[in-house]
């Protein structure tokens, strides 16, 4: 096996995608909306996948946020709110709030099961912070630290009560960002005592299965790499002051605020201390390059990876993504239209 997840093109795999995903043995896959059609096609390709993997427990990423980041959307799939209403509603009823984001996550989870999709990029343990750029934005579950923590541990207990392994994300922080990773290099140059804020939500969530890196340069703790180059950040401040001993992957190598060539940036991820590098395009002569500059996964990334699944082993929806969102609806119906 090998410390990856990648992509594919299309809504089918290509002869050339299922030898070279048979060779490789990547650790997992991630879709995209352009892997999505309908419910029959979409558990069909993660059908293959497992067959190719032989693993039934094979990690199955996607973003399905909800909002203006959702893969599966309708009138094949059903819309989610975006985070900041759960927000809105905090402000009115704390548990109320809560409860409705568990129960908005238990439909999530109930739709991706149905297709075989095994793991939600979801939530976002970002702090919003005012001014910053809106790459977070609405995508954020608030401003302040535990508000964000308590939907953050009810979003990834909905989702594992329908059996979807939940994953926190940006750590170490993406809220106070100023530019978009996904096309430049965001510089955050807070000092330490500020960036706690920002650690908060993580710190509490420590015992999530999985997280995903943010490409943010934090120069109080790494004036020269992005967190997910960082043997610092990562080793100092993820696995160290933060304490999360989960899964951690980058976030997608295709990213702008990443240089060098696509095995460059696998290999540095890797080296500074991710579990598993994510690439995300589908391009098979990136990913022929990512998998020629790394070696097999490492007995801890593995052993994170396996306990991860474990989360989820034997889940099973208990009710439908209609009930769960009749439940959310009704406990929301308070916000002011």
């Amino acid at each position: 096996m090998t410390p990856l997840f990648l992509g594919m093109a299309g809504t089918t795999l290509s002869d050339v995608e299922r030898g070279f995903f048979r060779d490789l043995d990547p650790a997992g896959y991630i879709l995209f909306k352009r892997n999505v059609a309908d419910r029959a096609q979409l558990r069909a390709l993660t059908d293959a996948l497992r067959e190719i993997a032989g693993r039934d427990d094979l990690p199955i990423l996607i973003d399905q946020e909800g909002g203006r980041v959702a893969r599966m959307q309708p009138p094949e799939w059903p819309a989610f709110p975006k985070a900041e209403l759960f927000d809105r509603l905090y402000d009115i009823a704390p548990m109320t709030a809560i409860e409705a984001a568990r129960h908005n996550a238990r439909a999530i989870a109930a739709t991706l099961a149905e297709v075989g999709i095994t793991v939600d990029c979801l939530p976002l343990l970002d702090v919003r912070q005012p001014g910053a750029h809106d790459i977070i934005g609405d995508r954020a579950l608030g401003a302040e630290p535990m508000r964000v923590a308590a939907m953050g541990r009810a979003v990834i207990e909905g989702l594992r009560d329908g059996g979807v392994v939940g994953v926190v994300k940006h750590i170490p922080g993406h809220g106070r960002a100023m530019a978009d990773s996904h096309v430049e290099l965001p510089v955050v140059e807070a000092d330490d005592d500020a960036l706690e804020t920002d650690l908060e939500p993580f710190a509490a969530l420590n015992d999530a299965p999985m997280a995903m890196t943010a490409h943010v340069v934090y120069p109080a703790w790494d004036g020269e790499q992005c967190a997910s180059l960082s043997a610092k950040v990562i080793g100092g401040i993820i696995r160290g002051r933060i304490g999360f001993d989960g899964l951690l992957m980058s976030d997608d190598l295709g990213m702008h605020a990443l240089t060098g060539d696509f095995g460059e940036r696998a290999a540095g991820v890797l080296a500074a201390g991710c579990d598993i590098a994510l690439h995300c395009s589908g391009d098979m002569a990136e990913m022929e390059a990512i998998a020629a500059a790394v070696g097999a996964i490492d007995e801890l990334a593995k052993a994170r990876l396996d306990r991860a699944m474990a989360t989820v082993a034997g889940a099973r929806p208990d009710r439908s993504a209609e009930e769960s969102i009749a439940k959310r609806d009704a406990l929301m119906a308070v916000l002011p239209a």
